[in-house]
């Protein structure tokens, strides 16, 4: 009882119980069969008795040769070895009955335990999930600001192209007293209608006609990659990647990419021998 009460320590208190119970039972079960056993070995004993005196006689038993009385006592008492090995094996076939249920019992705990191991596991990543994206939300909006800003000097530098190239100082005060307001796209928002108003040349001098604005593009570029990076370690869906890349920082960052893998023809990146101002040339 000791070994198999140290085997259910540790589970859930009611299936402990049951298991106890089961055992209990199985030893009152057994009780019954070690009586049975008791009462036939001293009616068998009595019989015994009876018998020698009656019949053999004590003396003549006594002083009968030493074979001839192992031969008695062989006959004698293999009715209580055989009675005793029956209702051994009758009392361990029930006890290996209760001990296997009880086991059964034990086994369907620990699946149930392992369950709940397994739910709590999943709850526990799903709650570092959010903390993530919590905190990626964060971030984010420190990024999309740098990433306007970016936006904001690159049009700063731009700003002795002729025509359409050109926006007022009136205008550049209200672009950057809108980004102030938390509008983090305003001037990405501007710089993308002005690389595609006048041509792809026109666009390609905008974004990598001098190299301050190489820097700035590519100083974009570098930012928005680390962000769908970071966007794509705590949203497994995608989500919140593809709302990146559907903003208008998103739709930037395709329009400078494309622009710096596929210059215009008479363009190479990084060399600067042309008016980086002029629509056409």
């Amino acid at each position: 009882m000791n070994n198999e009460k140290g085997v259910s320590a540790g589970l859930n208190p009611d299936v402990e119980k049951e298991t106890e119970n089961t055992l209990e039972q199985s030893t009152g079960d057994s009780g019954w069969v070690i009586r049975a056993g008791l009462w036939g070995s001293v009616l068998w004993l009595v019989f015994l008795v009876a018998y020698i005196s009656n019949s053999t006689g004590w003396f003549n038993l006594f002083n009968a040769p030493m074979d001839t009385l192992g031969s008695f006592l062989e006959g004698a008492f293999a009715p209580l070895a055989f009675l005793w090995f029956v209702l051994g094996y009758f009392t361990q076939q029930k006890e290996l009955s209760q001990n296997t249920e009880a086991i059964k019992l034990q086994h369907q705990e620990m699946q149930k335990t392992s369950a709940q191991a397994v739910i709590q596991s999943e709850a526990i990543k799903a709650s570092e999930l959010h903390a993530r994206r919590e905190s990626f939300l964060g971030v984010a909006e420190s990024v999309k600001a740098q990433l306007g800003s970016i936006m904001g000097f690159l049009m700063l530098s731009s700003q002795n192209a002729e025509d359409g190239g050109s926006v007022p100082p009136e205008e550049m005060t209200k672009l950057w007293d809108t980004k102030g307001r938390n509008d983090h796209e305003v001037f990405t928002r501007k710089m993308l209608s002005l690389t595609f108003i006048h041509g792809e040349r026109y666009g390609y001098k905008l974004l990598f006609g001098t190299e301050i604005r190489q820097r700035h593009s590519e100083s974009f570029i570098f930012n928005f990659e680390r962000l769908l990076t970071a966007a794509s370690e705590c949203d497994t869906n995608g989500m919140i990647k593809d709302s990146l890349i559907g903003s208008a920082h998103g739709f930037m960052y395709q329009r400078i990419v494309n622009v710096r893998d596929n210059p215009p023809e008479g363009f190479k990146l990084g060399v600067f021998d042309f008016d980086p101002d002029t629509i056409d040339d």
